[in-house]
């Protein structure tokens, strides 16, 4: 007799397989320097430069969002899930070489949040703290065109997002 799995189920499964990946490649990135936090490294920084300060041409604030959690519910869903949480919004749109600024506002007083960039093989490019009830912003520039992703390790799989990189702006 074969296995039936509905969509549902294979979903769950490749965000656990997901998850996984990311985690132990964190984990692999953590190890190449020497734990902790950290921005692009040289080889990364020609896929994307971060640094805390400079000349931003553009910009975005990305919230943390409470969907459901333990002090305020629903408590269904927090039995079932735990507590979720989402980046808001979840799609960002940015040009090739113009240096972006996204700040990140943590809005929790008592879940702390994190950051992890990621390219299309899904590397970890980046990984940094959102402290809680902080803004925390950095100035991306982008030196290559396609799809990132970004997410908070600690709430996968809900609390993710895109980056689409575009080519540049025609001024």
């Amino acid at each position: 007799m074969g296995l039936i799995v509905s969509r549902i189920e294979a979903r769950i499964v490749a965000t656990a397989a997901l998850a996984v990946f990311c985690a132990v490649n964190v984990a692999h990135a953590h190890t190449m320097h020497k734990g902790g936090f950290f921005l692009p490294n040289a080889d990364n920084a020609k896929i994307v430069t971060v640094s805390a300060t400079g000349e931003a041409a553009a910009g975005i604030t990305v919230i943390t969002q409470a969907v459901a959690e333990k002090e305020t519910g629903p408590r269904e869903a927090v039995k079932k899930f735990g507590e979720i949480y989402e980046f808001v919004p979840q799609f960002i749109a940015v040009h090739r070489d113009e240096p972006t600024k996204i700040e990140f506002w943590n809005l929790q007083g008592d879940d702390e949040h994190d950051l992890a960039l990621l390219d299309a093989d899904l590397n970890v490019l980046m990984y940094e703290k959102l402290p809680t009830l902080k803004k925390t912003s950095w100035v991306f520039t982008f030196h290559r065109e396609g799809l990132f992703g970004f997410k908070c390790l600690v709430h996968q799989p809900e609390m993710s997002g895109q980056i689409l990189v575009l080519p540049p702006s025609a001024h």
